[in-house]
């Protein structure tokens, strides 16, 4: 079954935080102003498949709650990926970054074109971010980054 690629509504908002939450993900700062800013990975009947958020200050973006279900092809998780790039593109931003814990992923990440950095690097206002806060809590956080 192919899979398709969509930004997010507010008529997504209840089940996108259901799958988030069935991954044991947070779903603070998911609310009707900022669903927009994730896009949903979908089987051809609508169900939930895979999901990548971003969080935005001004030129910056913070990619999050990327889940995907067991089964997803790596082709697209590059498409999610690419589609988050395209979304950031448009809104203007400049700077893509993520946080991770998992260095099994930093391949895939790399591949990407996303660099590690120092967590001191990361721009300012990302502090005010809860789930910023919430990553620096976790001893072995990476941090990298994107520029677009």
């Amino acid at each position: 079954m192919e899979a398709l690629i969509r930004k997010a509504n507010k008529q997504d908002l209840g089940r996108l935080r259901e799958f988030l939450s069935r991954a044991n993900l947070g779903t603070e700062g998911l609310t009707d102003e900022t669903v927009d800013y994730f896009l949903l990975l979908e089987n051809e009947d609508g169900t939930l498949r895979g999901t990548l958020g971003l969080e935005a200050f001004g030129e910056n973006g913070l990619l999050r709650s990327l889940v995907v279900s067991t089964g997803q092809a790596d082709k697209e998780i590059f498409v999610l990926f690419d589609q988050m790039v395209q979304l950031a593109k448009e809104r203007g931003m400049k700077s893509l970054f993520l946080a991770t814990n998992k260095s099994v992923a930093l391949p895939f990440f790399e591949l990407m074109g996303f660099q590690r950095m120092d967590r001191e690097e990361l721009p300012g206002d990302f502090y005010h971010s809860e789930h910023i806060r919430h990553v620096l809590n976790v001893d072995n956080s990476l941090f990298l980054k994107f520029s677009l």
